[in-house]
C-alpha cells in the first residue's frame, strides 16, 4: 500500500505550487478538458442529488427531563461518515478552480475517513488517488481507501502528512487536495442543504425546534465553521460547542488565542484532533470548548450502543460525551430543550481500537470511571466527575 504505482516525473509543466501541486500543462479553454470538466462535476453533482437526507436519531432521555438529544447520523453516506459531505465539497470546489485534471491523482492528508470518501469521489470521476496517512491509522479504514480504488501512502510521523502529500502532488504532477485549508471554505455555509441547514429542517416539527446546543468535534474544524457561520447568518440563538480528545492543541488554542501551538503526537480519536491549529478550524465563530478525554471517548461509544444498539467512532463518542455534559447542565438548572451531536461514522471501523479490550490495556486506557459517570447521570439525572 503505497504511492508507487503512480507515475512520477511529469513532463511539459510548470507547477503551481506545494499547496495544490497543479501542474499547469492542460488548456483550460480546450474542448476536450472542458468537456472532461463539466461531466466530472455532473457527475459529482448527481452523486449529492442520488443520495437522500441522513437521519436525525434520538438518544432517549428520561422524559421528566424535558431534553430531547439527537444525533445526526452521518455515518449513512454512500461512504460511511460526516466526511462525504466534505469530500464532495472539497472535489467540486477543486474542480471549478481548475486544479483536478485528467489522469493525473489527487493526494490527500488524512486520518482516514475524508480519504474514504475522496477515494470513492476520485474513482467516481476517474482520476487516481493517493491517502497519505499515520501508520497508526486502523487497517479497516486502509481496506476502504483501496476498496475504493485509491493506494495509502504511510507516515509514521502524523505532523509530516502535510509535507509529504505536498512533496507527492509535486513528484507526481498530481493535486494536493489539502481538506485542512480548504474545508472551511469548499462548504457553502450559508445554506445549499449544508449539515446545519439539514439539522434545522429536521427538527422543525419538533418540541423544540432551535436547539439550545449543536456539539461538534473538530478535524480539519470545517464541519463546525460550517454549522457556527450558519447560526450567526440565520440569526438563531444556538451555541456551538466543540470538544477536543487528548493530543490535539484545537482547544489550547483556543482558550489562549494562539494560532501557532502545535503539538509533538496524533490523536487516539481518529478523525479528530490535530497536532496544530488547522486554518479551517475557526476559533471565533464557536461559542464554548471541551477537553475530553479519550477514556471518556471510547465510554460514550460503549453508552451509545448500549442506548440505542449501534456501534460509533470515537469522534462520535467525544462529541457524545460533551453533549451529555451539557444535557447535564441543563437538567441541574431546570432548563428544557434539545442538543444536537454528530453520529460521524460506524464503529465496525474499530473493532480493533475502541471496543478491543487489547488495544484499551496497551493504551493504558480505563473507561470504567467514565462509564460509570455516565451510567450515574442516565439513571439518576447526576453528574459524578469521574473519580469524585
Amino acid at each position: 500500500m503505497s504511492a508507487t504505482g503512480i507515475t512520477e516525473g511529469v513532463d511539459g509543466g510548470v507547477t503551481q505550487g506545494v499547496t495544490q501541486g497543479v501542474t499547469e500543462d492542460v488548456d483550460r479553454s480546450d474542448p476536450e478538458y472542458r468537456a472532461w470538466l463539466k461531466e466530472a462535476v455532473r457527475k459529482v453533482q448527481a452523486d449529492a442529488n442520488r443520495s437522500a437526507d441522513t437521519h436525525l436519531l434520538r438518544f432517549p432521555l428520561p422524559e421528566a427531563w424535558g431534553i430531547d438529544l439527537y444525533l445526526k447520523d452521518e455515518s449513512t453516506h454512500p461512504t460511511g461518515s460526516l466526511k462525504h459531505r466534505l469530500a464532495r465539497s472539497l472535489f467540486l470546489y477543486a474542480l471549478c478552480n481548475g486544479w483536478i485534471r485528467p489522469g493525473r491523482p489527487v493526494v490527500e492528508a488524512s486520518s482516514g475517513s475524508t480519504a474514504v470518501s475522496e477515494a470513492y469521489f476520485a474513482k467516481l470521476i476517474g482520476v487516481p488517488f493517493v491517502a497519505v496517512v499515520p501508520r497508526t491509522t486502523s487497517t479497516e479504514k486502509c481496506r476502504l481507501i483501496e476498496f475504493h480504488g485509491g493506494e495509502c501512502h504511510f507516515v509514521d510521523d502524523p505532523m509530516k502528512v502535510y509535507e509529504e502529500s505536498a512533496a507527492l502532488a509535486q513528484r507526481t504532477g498530481g493535486h494536493y487536495m489539502d481538506q485542512f485549508t480548504y474545508a472551511e471554505r469548499a462548504t457553502d455555509w450559508r445554506g445549499n442543504n449544508n449539515i446545519a441547514e439539514s439539522i434545522y429542517q429536521q427538527l422543525r416539527l419538533e418540541r423544540y425546534p432551535e436547539p439550545a446546543w449543536i456539539v461538534a468535534t473538530a478535524g480539519t474544524g470545517g464541519t463546525s465553521a460550517t454549522i457556527a457561520r450558519y447560526v450567526h447568518y440565520m440569526q438563531l440563538d444556538t451555541r456551538v460547542c466543540v470538544p477536543d480528545p487528548e493530543n490535539s492543541v484545537f482547544f489550547e488554542g483556543w482558550t489562549t488565542h494562539d494560532p501557532d501551538v502545535t503539538g509533538d503526537c496524533g490523536s487516539r480519536i481518529e478523525g479528530i484532533g490535530r497536532p496544530r491549529m488547522e486554518p479551517s478550524f475557526v476559533p471565533g465563530a464557536i461559542d464554548r470548548m471541551m477537553k475530553v478525554p479519550d477514556a471518556a471517548s471510547v465510554a460514550a461509544c460503549h453508552a451509545l450502543e448500549a442506548a440505542i444498539g449501534r456501534k460509533a467512532g470515537g469522534s462520535t463518542g467525544t462529541g457524545l460525551w460533551s453533549a451529555l455534559k451539557i444535557v447535564s447542565e441543563m437538567v441541574a438548572q431546570g432548563r428544557t430543550g434539545s442538543v444536537v451531536t454528530l453520529l460521524c461514522d460506524p464503529g465496525d471501523r474499530y473493532l480493533d481500537k475502541y471496543y478491543s479490550d487489547d488495544w484499551l490495556a496497551a493504551q493504558k486506557l480505563d473507561i470504567a470511571p467514565y462509564a460509570k459517570t455516565l451510567e450515574t447521570f442516565l439513571s439518576t439525572g447526576i453528574w459524578r466527575e469521574p473519580g469524585a
